[in-house]
């Protein structure tokens, strides 16, 4: 079997061995081993499978010689697909070499799979590491051209939604979610914790001034009931101190978040 990449001929030995298969339509040939989707509002028509349509992501195409077959009563060139069993499927390492256990997933080039890292539906489980590597040349969608390995990857076919699991920290979930949001991208360890500090000595700081503040204000209209108006002066000056102080560590934080 063969599959045209990027201009050049990647040749699979894929060889599949799967329990049961179903015959669908295809409107353009499919290579044994290439990952299929179905296609949008059907039940019988796939077609190969890439990261815009990874969400329909069905099965494998397998050799009609080692399947259990069922005809499709439509007319047109048909492919059988197996969503079971262990299987040879065609791969890249566009997001990373693929390993043991690694969740394969569609990749930006149509029938080849790649490592899952996100979030995605995914075709299985890799039971071994990518083998029968070749180097292709692929054009990517803003019109550059980049290097990858082509190869095959024995798959435990099964279906699923995959979700990455959180990364162990010493930070809180939902502190990693703020300083996500404030910064507009994924924030380091680091950063968080420099902005918690911040933050800590800056809510001691105004503590200690509004204390200060409400206690002085207090003694000096018990002790001289005419000096209101210098208590409420003395108020004014306080809060744009602290206002001062807010800002000040909130771009401090804003800062480390987004430039640390």
């Amino acid at each position: 079997m063969s599959i045209l990449v990027g201009g050049s001929l990647f040749t699979s030995v894929a060889g599949a061995v799967t329990p049961i298969s179903q015959s669908y339509i295809t409107e353009n040939g499919l290579t044994e081993g290439s990952i299929v989707s179905l296609k949008e509002n059907t039940t019988d028509e796939v077609e190969a499978a890439t990261t815009q349509n990874a969400d329909n992501i069905f099965g494998i195409v397998v050799n009609s010689d080692n399947s259990l077959l069922t005809i499709s009563a439509k007319v047109g060139t048909q492919v059988q697909v197996a969503n079971e069993g262990t299987m040879s499927v065609l791969a890249s390492n566009i997001n990373g070499d693929i390993k043991r256990g690694d969740p394969i997933t569609a990749s930006p080039i149509a029938g080849i799979g790649m490592k899952a890292t996100d979030n995605i539906r995914i075709v299985g489980i890799a039971q071994g590491d990518m083998t029968a590597q070749k180097e292709q040349e692929i054009k990517n969608s803003d019109g550059s051209t980049e290097k990858v390995l082509l190869g095959e990857v024995p798959v435990l076919v099964n279906v699923a939604y995959f979700f990455k699991q959180p990364e162990k920290t010493l930070v809180p979930g939902a502190i990693q979610s703020i300083a996500n949001g404030l910064a507009g991208k994924k924030v380091d360890t680091l950063p968080i914790l420099v902005s918690a500090g911040i933050f800590f000595i800056m809510l001691v700081i105004i503590s200690s001034i509004i204390y200060s503040m409400i206690r002085s204000s207090i003694i000096s209209v018990g002790r001289n009931p005419m000096s209101q108006s210098a208590v409420y002066r003395d108020l004014v000056q306080m809060s744009v101190l602290v206002l001062a102080i807010l800002t000040v560590g909130v771009i401090s934080i804003y800062l480390v978040l987004t430039r640390l």
